[in-house]
């Protein structure tokens, strides 16, 4: 009898400078039912030079903070997308901001989608969880590599419209 193959983790990256919100992060998946990696990094530089590491196993997703010391999430994302390594990788950018213009300018520089971080950790925890169902969900059925960024109104993924459905 052969043993059961362990099904392999859906790996996160998650970049944020904030130790309370990377706490609520890791306790969001502690629970959650699709086997999950989860790696930290604290600022943008640290972020840059894992990502660009030669021979780096790159994550599933890259979940991004908006406003991180050294480096900030636009730089992050404006070079993770000029990097030909790094361009196909997954990035959900996150904030406590929801300002308009910046938004766009996230979902202009290529980011997949955008969540304000909420206050309550209960709509946090679900949300990820959410992003992450569909996250997995979505790259079963597309081609290896290839995770289309929505249309604009699809864009901002928030637990009260619940657009990850």
């Amino acid at each position: 009898m052969k043993p059961e193959k362990q099904p392999v983790p859906f790996t996160i990256l998650l970049a944020d400078d904030d130790s309370d919100d990377c706490s609520f992060f890791e306790e969001a998946l502690a629970k959650f039912p699709i086997p999950t990696q989860l790696t930290f990094v604290h600022d943008g530089e640290q972020l840059m030079k894992l990502l660009t590491k030669e021979n780096t196993q790159l994550p599933d997703v890259l979940f991004l903070d908006l406003n991180m010391p050294r480096k900030n999430g636009f730089e992050c994302l404006s070079e993770i997308r000029l990097n030909r390594k790094l361009d196909h990788l997954i990035v959900i950018m996150y904030s406590t901001s929801l300002e308009p213009e910046v938004v766009n300018q996230l979902y202009k520089n290529g980011a997949q989608y955008f969540i304000r971080k909420p206050s309550e950790f209960s709509e946090f925890k679900r949300i990820i969880q959410q992003a992450i169902t569909r996250l997995t969900q979505n790259l079963t059925n597309e081609k290896q590599g290839s995770f289309p960024q929505p249309d604009r109104e699809n864009f901002v993924l928030t637990v009260q419209n619940d657009l990850i459905s």
